[in-house]
């Protein structure tokens, strides 16, 4: 499928919007992980599934928990907010998962 070419600003911090037609064209959503690269002056943008190794930042850390909860069963999303949930109010410190 190819799709009609856009044009976008980039922004003071060096930002640019995907529009939803090329998200939705290339299978992401919110919360996905992306990785950049530059090959022969073009920037490329790739949907990833796992955090790739070392990069624990929160940013990428909350992308991990969201793209790997996506296609769990409500039960178990539910089950796990609440085990941590009881654990922050609680005042322990959250699971930790090696």
């Amino acid at each position: 499928m190819k799709a009609k070419q856009m044009y976008k600003v980039v922004d003071g911090k060096g930002r640019v919007l995907i529009p939803r037609e090329l998200r939705a064209a290339s299978g992401m959503d919110y919360g996905d992980i992306v990785r950049l690269g530059v090959s022969q002056g073009a920037v490329n943008v790739k949907k990833v599934d796992l955090i790739e190794v070392g990069d624990q930042s929160p940013e990428a850390v909350e992308a991990f928990i969201y793209a790997a909860i996506r296609d769990m069963p409500e039960e178990k999303k539910i089950a796990i907010a609440a085990k941590l949930l009881e654990q922050l109010q609680g005042g322990k410190e959250p699971l930790r998962v090696n």
